[in-house]
């Protein structure tokens, strides 16, 4: 038992570039997974084509990772954060852009990251995409995944996986929440008390970019 946690400790204190590739692949590959759900439940009162957009999203990444050995954290997330911004498809392209511009403002030249910085990374995620939607936690938007997910990783106490896993699991408690909203954003907007009963698509896409990054979890114990 002993010589586990002091395993666990050595490999989850930081996380190295390899941990975060595989962050990133695990979010990516979560979002393909999820392409036609996400445009089933986007259809229902929205333009039906978040699940695509997110699949584009998704090829992007995958597509960056491809060269990450060769640039820095820093580098690989701003150019990822370019390469969704241009991704056509309504705002998810704009709003996932600047999550990821946000995620990289705190970072300059680290080559692994420990719980202060990721707390840091997600709230600068949060901070940049204050700057360009009035939504917020009530409004069945994306922001109703990831306000509470910030939030919970900022009290996380412990390692990485402790901030990673707490902010996958309030993202998900908040993506369910958008079932019993009234929709105050986007097309949606105009189906009033219809849109109870379904979740936000944006919402459920958050939710998984996080469960993605939370999957490093199980991953790297196998």
């Amino acid at each position: 038992m002993t010589s586990f946690i002091k395993k666990r400790e050595v490999l989850y204190m930081l996380l190295s570039r390899d941990s975060l590739s595989s962050m990133f692949r695990s979010a990516a590959l979560l979002w393909q997974e999820n392409v036609t759900r996400l445009g089933e439940i986007d259809s229902r009162f929205g333009d039906g084509d978040h699940g695509i957009t997110v699949g584009k999203m998704a090829g992007a990444i995958l597509s960056r990772l491809n060269g990450f050995e060769n640039e820095s954290i820093k580098s690989f997330i701003e150019g990822l954060s370019s390469d969704i911004m241009g991704i056509n498809g309504g705002s998810a392209g704009p709003l996932y852009g600047t999550l990821f511009e946000g995620l990289s403002a705190p970072l300059s030249d680290e080559t692994e990251i420990n719980a202060p910085l990721l707390k840091a990374m997600f709230t600068g995620a949060q901070d940049a995409l204050f700057e360009i939607t009035k939504a917020r936690v009530g409004d069945k938007t994306m922001m109703d995944a990831l306000i509470p997910a910030v939030t919970a990783a900022r009290g996380a106490q412990g390692d990485v996986l402790a901030v990673l896993n707490a902010a996958a699991a309030a993202a998900a408690r908040g993506c369910g929440d958008t079932e019993n909203m009234v929709s105050k954003f986007g097309r949606a907007r105009s189906y009033g008390s219809q849109t109870i009963g379904v979740p936000d698509a944006g919402a459920v896409s958050a939710a998984l970019l996080f469960e993605g990054f939370n999957n490093l979890k199980g991953g790297e114990q196998q």
